[in-house]
Formats: C-alpha cells, structure tokens, sequence
C-alpha cells in the first residue's frame, strides 16, 4: 500500500514535481488520482498522471490516461503518440498500430516509423520491421541497433556484436547494449567475454544506483523491495544477472547460478518479470519443487512467457513421476508443443534463461533476447 504524503498549501507544484525528481512515481499517482476525477478534469495533472503511471510500469492505466487525453486535445500528437506507445508496452500490437497510423503530425513521423518497428518486431514479424527500419535515417545510431537486433535474429551473432560495438561506440556506454554484445558472446559460447561485460554492467550498476541494493539478499539482509522502476531498467541490471545466471548453470557452477538470482535487486515476487520467474522456480526446484511448479503453470497462464517454460516443465513432470500432468499439459496446449519443443535425441536438457524483456526503439517488448534501444522515449514527456 502507498502512503499518500500530505502536501501544504502553497507547496503542491513544488512538491509534485520534487517527488517525480526523486522517482516516487506510485506516491504521485496517488495524489493525482484525486485530482482527475469528477467531470472536469486538469490537463496538466492528466499529463502528469500518465507520465508517473508510464514510469511506474503501469502501462494499462497509462494507455487510459493518455487515450483520455487524446480525446480532448486532438490537436496535441504527443499525447496520441504515448497512447499508441503505452498500448504497445501492454503489447496490445494491433491497438498499437492502428493509434500510431492515426498520427498525421509529420514532425513525429521519425518516432513512429520506430514505434511500427518495434510492434512489428513483437509480433515476431522480423521482415515487417525491416520494412519500417529501412525507412529511418541511416545516421540515426538507433538504426544501426535495430539492424544489429535483426541480425541476431537470424543467427548471425558475430555481425550482430559487431554492429552493437559499433554503436556503442558511437553513442558512448549504454547499459543496455553492452547487454545485448554480452548475450551475443553467451549465442556463440564466448562464456568468458560474455561475463566480462555483466560484470561492467553490475559493477556501474552498484557505485551508480547502491539505493537499488545489489546483493543485500544474498548476504541475509532484510531489504524493502525496490519496484519496477524506470532507474533500475536503465541500469539492465536485471538482464544482466538473469544472463550471468544462465552462464553459471551451463558451466555446472550451480551454486553461482543460484547467487545470481539472490544478488539481483530485491522485487516481491509479484513484480518479478516472467524470465527472473521461470529461473527462481528452476533454480529452486529441489528444495520446493511444488512451489517451483507452480510458477512455471501460472507462466503458461499468461499472455506471454520465455519459450523454454514449456518444454522445462513438461520435463520437471517426467522427472518426478508426473506423466498424467505432462501428458495434460501437451495436450491443452498443442499450439506450443509444436512451436517451443525440439526434439534433442531423448536427452533431458534444461534451460536456464539468459534473456529478459527485450527492447526496440526505447520500447519494452515482451521478447526475451536482446534489448533495442533508442535516444527516444516516453521519458521524454515532461
């Protein structure tokens, strides 16, 4: 629950904007709250509420605020843009679409041939989004990212690292790629260079953001669950020790595996993204393997999840004996029988996921290999 502070008179505007300084997003949306209800609404609070919604991660209030907001001043784009961009961290695709094609404003058409990109790429339409990249600026550093993403969609990781250097180097360091040239080295085996560059991200992560309390929980200490906030998703914090955790477990280094999960910063389980999840139920499937079962099902609950949850569970249920529950499960779920499974010559073979919510053009989407990114996005509305 989020304590609403109470403000002076004469001090709202201050405080307000004091407290989105600090990113207590959750608290200033609370407070807004009560300022947009009833029948005339503030345009000012209304912005500033789905601007703290969007931070928050609360994308489906946000889509709300800002369709609410385009509907009144049609003549402002911004508003129409973030709409569209919210449906699509709701990963509402064709919403998303169909708000970003309404968008007639030439001096947004930069932003949303990326926005079309980015749906498409979520779609898993990889030549779609070729179509939309190939429309962007060739001195744009985002187009030399996402064509980077495209090449490690087809596999061609070395060229894909290549590229993602090269941008790095062009934009300077960026969490986020030296995530994507460190998941490129873990695709080609690379396991050592791969570590190297999470070690950069974690150790910046730590001197630049110690309130987001790296490895406290491993150490035993009782730390408040820092959110999903918009700081520790810059950082890629969270990509990086899921990947790192994925490293271990190949190495057989099970004990690391499991450190890395534990050093991440601490998050409810509630707030867990879907690949941290599926490897704390993995990681932990011995000491309880009823709970580690039923994250993995209610995984399969949702809209979107890591590929390999479906096949790791199918073979947690051999592994203890449960051939009724595994024969059920394929049988309910046909469609990913045929789409996640591949057959390995009856080996039992596991699958610690290193990739976490991927990123196009400054956008979040629900992959769950490499991150794109842009010097756009919707942090930029205040």
């Amino acid at each position: 629950m989020v304590l609403i502070p109470v403000i002076k008179d004469g001090e709202y505007t201050s405080t307000i904007y004091g407290m989105i300084k600090e990113a207590r997003y959750a608290e200033v949306v609370q407070i807004l709250v009560t300022k947009v209800q009833g029948v005339h609404k503030s345009r000012a609070a209304l912005s500033l509420l789905g601007y703290c919604q969007y931070q928050d991660q609360n994308y489906v209030d946000a889509a709300d605020t800002y369709e609410t907001l385009s509907e009144q001043y049609p003549e402002v784009s911004e508003y129409k843009l973030y709409y569209a961009q919210s449906l699509y961290k709701n990963a509402f695709y064709d919403a998303a679409i169909k708000a970003a094609y309404q968008i007639e404003d030439g001096n947004f058409q930069g932003q949303v041939t990326k926005l079309c990109a980015a749906v498409k790429y979520g779609e898993e339409d990889y030549s779609g989004a070729k179509v939309f990249i190939d429309q962007c600026p060739a001195d744009d550093p985002d187009t030399e990212v996402n064509f980077a993403c495209l090449l490690y969609r087809e596999q061609r990781y070395d060229e894909a690292c290549a590229k993602f250097m090269q941008s790095m180097q062009v934009v300077g360091y960026k969490p986020h790629l030296s995530y994507n040239i460190a998941l490129c080295h873990y695709e080609l085996k690379q396991y050592g260079q791969a570590l190297k560059h999470i070690a950069d991200i974690i150790e910046r992560g730590i001197r630049e953001h110690p309130e987001l309390s790296v490895g406290m929980t491993t150490e035993g200490i009782d730390v408040r669950s820092v959110g999903n906030t918009a700081t520790l998703h810059e950082t890629a914090l969270i990509e990086a020790f899921n990947l790192k955790a994925a490293i271990e477990y190949q190495l057989k280094n099970f004990e690391d595996a499991a450190e890395a999960l534990t050093d991440m910063p601490p998050r409810k389980e509630e707030e867990l993204d879907p690949v941290t999840l599926h490897n704390v139920a993995l990681m932990n499937m011995e000491k309880n393997p009823t709970d580690g079962f039923r994250k993995l099902q209610f995984l399969l609950q949702g809209a979107s999840f890591p590929p390999e949850t479906f096949g790791n569970l199918l073979l947690l249920y051999c592994k203890h004996e449960y051939f009724d529950l595994a024969a059920d499960t394929m049988a309910e779920n046909a469609d990913l029988t045929y789409k996640h499974l591949t057959p390995v010559g009856g080996a039992t073979v596991f699958h610690v996921v290193g990739r976490t919510d991927g990123e196009m053009c400054g956008l979040i989407s629900p992959l769950w290999k490499v991150i794109w990114t842009s010097s756009w996005s919707c942090r930029d509305m205040l």
